[in-house]
């Protein structure tokens, strides 16, 4: 069952890692963000991007608690915006503490203590808004895979539960996960995903989720800014990024797609991608581009925070 039912340009959701929090890994940050990287000035750009994604038929909202202060600009901008659909994530804490330079940005913990401590924080920002609760970046060695305790926290929440994948095995991961039952029901209702033409190995475990019932969003579908390339505008025409977003929503399993846009020009390109039809031999020659697993993360971890 899909939790949203999206249609059109509404397949495309937009994510606020990139203007959450003054540095990230996406590509090209010097020049698509203000000098000053205030807190005022990146709630602004945050909050200019979601109104213009809202004009434009967006609905579907996607945050995290690591993401800086991604959950307070979304939580001061949703009132007046009824149907909006949020989706946020747990298991992650931001420690950059405002800054580019930070040694660590972020620590992974899956415990149970942490979803207790998050999903509070959470719920003191969005409240009511909250339509989705995701595990972030679980991969095979998780705890978030086999801890019973959380299991049945997670099985009592109010609102749908779900969890991101990230690494070379996503398809391990997303298999394990859809195992997972409390009660004899699926625990999970979404599966959130890196695919994209550079690595698209999660693609036939993605299908199985989606035949499953799971609601499938897709993340980094840009690879970070890597496919946005004008370079590869020979394989990647009218535009590398309508095109590879267009791959994306064109996949078996019917995912909401998310756009990392920094900038409202890279925003309205983006959103191009819900109008265009890749034909099947088109698809298939894109197919050329991707990379090994293992190579695509090895490259992703050693991108630069900016």
């Amino acid at each position: 069952m899909d939790l949203f039912a999206l249609s059109g340009v509404a397949r495309i959701g937009l994510g606020l890692a990139a203007v959450g929090r003054p540095g990230y890994i996406n590509l090209g940050r010097a020049t698509d963000l203000p000098a000053d990287r205030t807190v005022e000035a990146m709630r602004a750009r945050a909050h200019t991007l979601l109104s213009s994604a809202w004009d434009a038929g967006v609905r579907y909202f996607d945050v995290a608690r690591s993401y800086g202060r991604a959950e307070e600009f979304l939580a001061s901008w949703i009132p007046g915006h009824s149907g909006a659909l949020v989706g946020s994530k747990w298991g992650y804490t931001y420690t950059a503490d405002w800054t580019v330079t930070a040694e660590v940005h972020e620590v992974k913990d899956h415990s149970v203590a942490t979803y207790d401590r998050q999903i509070l924080e959470t719920r003191a920002l969005l409240g009511d808004h909250l339509n989705l609760y995701q595990i972030h970046s679980v991969t095979p060695d998780s705890p978030a895979l086999t801890d019973r305790v959380l299991h049945q926290r997670l099985a009592a929440l109010d609102v749908p539960v779900g969890f991101s994948t990230s690494g070379p095995h996503q398809a391990d991961t997303i298999r394990a996960a859809l195992a997972i039952e409390v009660d004899g029901r699926r625990l999970f209702q979404s599966v959130q995903s890196t695919w994209n033409l550079l690595e698209p190995s999660a693609g036939p475990a993605l299908t199985e989720a989606h035949a499953a019932g799971l609601t499938v969003i897709v993340k980094e579908a840009l690879a970070n800014g890597r496919l946005a390339d004008p370079s590869l505008s020979a394989e990647l025409s009218p535009a590398p990024d309508v095109v590879a977003l267009a791959a994306a929503l064109q996949q078996p399993f019917s995912p909401i797609v998310l756009s990392g846009a920094a900038t409202s020009a890279q925003l309205t390109s983006n959103l191009q991608a819900a109008d265009l039809r890749l034909a099947p031999d088109h698809l298939a020659r894109l197919t050329a581009l991707a990379e090994p697993a293992d190579q695509y993360w090895k490259t992703r971890s050693g991108l630069a925070w900016s």
